[in-house]
């Protein structure tokens, strides 16, 4: 898949310098499907710094676990750094992953809207986040979030022009199937979009 993708993109006019200049990427699913998670919750509103370090608090604190998080006190979670909504948002995960029996198999042929439909039923997880799940932690491959302030920067820099959201997504019809891939390469699209690949417009 991941070369089928890369060779799509590498012919397009828009994306095709930047495959030149970074390389192949890959979309893999995530060898911790609920700690992945947390990090998209995370990510919701900040930067990617001030995520990054949230995570490396939480994490040294607490298991990445539904039950090591579901058993930690909230107050702990509180003191590594996460608001009192994201204690929530975690804690509302953690049960949904425990009740439900999340996993990647449980998900496996279920089609990306209906994974989103599913997980946008948990408080605290919105569009975007439910999104990073598919390409992040089920390694979905033809994902475009079209809510990321990363990928909007990136298309109007590629394409110089600012975009509706109705717009972007009509242009990114392009790249499918492979818009996870190109996702990956607009969030690089120049640093001050890397650097803020975790903020983002709504959630």
């Amino acid at each position: 898949m991941t070369d089928e993708a890369i060779a799509a993109l590498r012919g397009d006019e828009y994306l095709g310098p930047l495959v030149a200049e970074y390389g192949p990427m890959t979309i893999e699913p995530a060898e911790n499907f609920y700690e992945r998670f947390v990090v998209s919750i995370l990510r919701q509103q900040v930067s990617m710094a001030s995520a990054a370090a949230t995570r490396e608090r939480l994490f040294d604190r607490v298991e990445p676990t539904p039950e090591a998080m579901l058993a930690a006190d909230p107050e702990v979670l509180r003191d590594a750094g996460l608001s009192r909504q994201k204690t929530e948002y975690v804690r509302n995960v953690a049960e949904a992953f425990l009740e439900e029996g999340y996993s990647q198999a449980y998900f496996a042929g279920v089609p990306d809207e209906e994974v989103v439909a599913e997980l946008t039923s948990i408080k605290g997880v919105g569009e975007w986040t439910a999104e990073m799940q598919l390409m992040f932690s089920l390694g979905r491959p033809d994902v475009f979030p079209v809510g990321d302030l990363g990928i909007r920067k990136g298309m109007d820099r590629l394409f110089d022009a600012e975009m509706t959201r109705a717009e972007m997504v009509e242009t990114a019809e392009r790249w499918a199937p492979y818009r996870s891939y190109a996702s990956l390469y607009l969030w690089r699209a120049d640093e001050d979009i890397t650097e803020s690949v975790g903020e983002v417009t709504q959630d």
